[in-house]
């Protein structure tokens, strides 16, 4: 149960508040429950004077209900016990109830700490994260690690349920509640192996979801040269060993739960036939004694049951749990840290002054010292890997050099706070990733704070608008999957609007104009080039559009810069 007390530790409030309900329902139903010896004595003309039993739980039942001016007749302790049941059944409604918004609670604090953690950790982290696996983190294992929960829950309530039964038992029969209680408990232990079998299904489970979500996420990420190329069934292949692994595990737990709930009921029946034997023959109890204990000791056995298997169901999930928080501490372990404070405004230059950066022991750039002036239009160029797209980490602040320094208006950027500039950056990568959804959400992501003539303001800046304008729905157009239903160029001009909204300082451009036709790019660089002057502008290309409308290119080569 280290699942269950993590959970208390977590949301302690909740689980004292659930505890004290099903304790109180315990409490009370086992109360009412002491009215059922009486009242069989009483129905079988069992009992003493005026059908009091003689001792035991029942004359302590029967002085009680006297205490409160209760007679003892059969319809009085019958509603006695409804009373009891009625009751209990509303604090267990309380304790579910309460259990039920623990469960929505848990899923989205875990939701929420995994979308943190991972928002919050340096660059160099996701590069080597499968985005499926950390999409199926927030998805699948949210919702499996809140059912654990729930079963958790589930199992402790059937747990007091049963030791309230337990407790009434021994009051009528210590003999007997004993001998019944050792028999549930050996019964949990014989059938154990079939929960660690379930635990065991349920990790593979866990770990075969990561595997093929990350598979399926990268398959469709590059469905249509699959497709284009008639190679989808490669795709199909990948995921088919997973599939099939799956499918195992699954009927692995399915197994498990379908053979511990069928060898439960015969051996529950077993057991009860063998009490009978035992207090009607071996040791002579009388009839109404003998039904309250049948009915205790059914009712003990009963819950028994139920509590091995809703454990069972806790265990299948909670290795997606551990898997989570596992992933949590691991993205916290790689929190980006703000080393400065200093909020600084670009009105001078961007300067690279001898800088230095390696990815491990592989050099990238050595001494590396440049100048980009404010309202400039400065264009680096060089071959594939030669560390222009590293240089512009560098500029995000996403990679921190290992000598030498990044000075914005000659302060370092080890002493600026890195969100702060950020905020300044309007950035068009390379691969413009649209999402399914209006081109006013694909510009403003959902900033609060721009508005519809925000939009076709930058819009207008990115040469995009005529084409907006003229689509039946405006701005408010969906654009498809990966804005599938734009062209190249238009997606593009919405990325640079994109960019352009927040009204940045910088505008940076990742070989944004590489994927595009001559015709195409020489348009968006019109455009750009209408752009001098209004801000200050780096675009990373190997593109002769892009160098020609430049002020400045730098060419890397041999890990360093040349001025062209």
């Amino acid at each position: 149960m280290r699942l269950m007390l993590h959970f208390a530790r977590t949301y302690p409030r909740h689980t004292l508040s659930m505890l004290f309900a099903l304790l109180l329902a315990g409490v009370v139903e086992g109360l009412s429950l002491t009215a059922l010896l009486p009242m069989l004595n009483i129905a079988v003309s069992g009992g003493g004077k005026g059908g009091i039993p003689d001792s035991g739980i029942g004359k302590i039942a029967t002085s009680a209900l006297l205490f409160f001016g209760i007679t003892p007749t059969v319809a009085s302790l019958l509603m006695v016990v409804l009373v009891g049941i009625l009751l209990k059944s509303a604090l267990v409604l309380l304790a579910d109830r309460k259990v039920g918004y623990t469960v929505a609670h848990v899923a989205t604090d875990l939701r929420l700490s995994l979308l943190r953690a991972l928002l919050g950790t340096r660059w160099e982290y996701y590069l080597s994260q499968p985005i499926g696996r950390l999409a199926n983190s927030a998805a699948s294992e949210v919702m499996r690690a809140s059912q654990a929960y729930l079963h958790g829950s589930l199992t402790i309530t059937y747990l007091i349920q049963s030791l309230v039964y337990a407790a009434v038992a021994l009051f009528v029969s210590w003999k007997v509640s004993v001998v019944a209680f050792a028999a549930g408990c050996l019964l949990l232990i014989l059938l154990n192996r079939l929960v660690k079998k379930t635990k065991k299904a349920g990790r593979q489970e866990t770990s075969l979801l990561q595997s093929l979500l990350a598979r399926l996420t990268d398959s469709l990420q590059s469905i249509k040269p699959l497709k284009a190329m008639g190679r989808e069934q490669l795709a199909e292949r990948l995921l088919e060993a997973d599939a099939a692994g799956l499918n195992q595990a699954l009927r692995k737990q399915v197994y498990s739960k379908a053979v511990l709930k069928s060898l439960q009921e015969p051996i529950l029946m077993l057991l009860i036939v063998m009490g009978l034997y035992a207090t009607l023959v071996l040791w002579n109890y009388e009839l109404p004694t003998v039904m309250v204990l049948v009915f205790l000791l059914a009712r003990l056995l009963g819950e028994q049951g139920k509590m091995q298997r809703k454990h069972q169901e806790m265990v299948a999930c909670e290795s997606a749990f551990w898997s989570l928080e596992k992933k949590i501490e691991e993205a916290l372990q790689q929190k980006e840290m703000n080393f400065g404070h200093q909020q600084v405004v670009l009105q001078k230059s961007l300067r690279f002054d001898q800088v230095s950066f390696s990815y491990a022991e592989t050099p990238i750039l050595q001494q590396l010292s440049l100048k980009i002036p404010v309202g400039s239009f400065v264009a680096v160029i060089g071959p594939s890997g030669a560390g222009k797209t590293t240089l512009v980490d560098l500029v995000c602040g996403l990679l921190r050099p290992q000598l030498g320094e990044i000075l914005v208006d000659d302060v370092p950027m080890s002493q600026i706070d890195v969100k702060h500039w950020r905020r300044q950056i309007g950035y068009v990568p390379q691969d413009t990733v649209l999402m399914h959804d209006t081109i006013l959400a694909n510009v403003t992501l959902g900033a609060a704070d721009l508005n519809d003539a925000d939009v076709e303001q930058a819009l207008r800046a990115a040469g995009a608008w005529d084409f907006v304008a003229a689509m039946p729905d405006g701005m408010h157009t969906i654009v498809g999957e990966r804005g599938s239903k734009l062209s190249g160029g238009q997606r593009q001009r919405i990325a640079i609007a994109r960019a352009l909204a927040h009204k940045p300082a910088l505008l940076i451009l990742d070989e944004a104009t590489s994927a595009l036709d001559p015709e195409t790019e020489r348009e968006i660089c019109t455009t750009l080039a209408g752009l001098r002057g209004t801000l200050t502008m780096l675009a990373i290309s190997h593109q002769p559009a892009l160098v020609e409308v430049a002020d400045q290119v730098y060419t890397i080569k041999d890990k360093t810069v040349l001025v062209e």
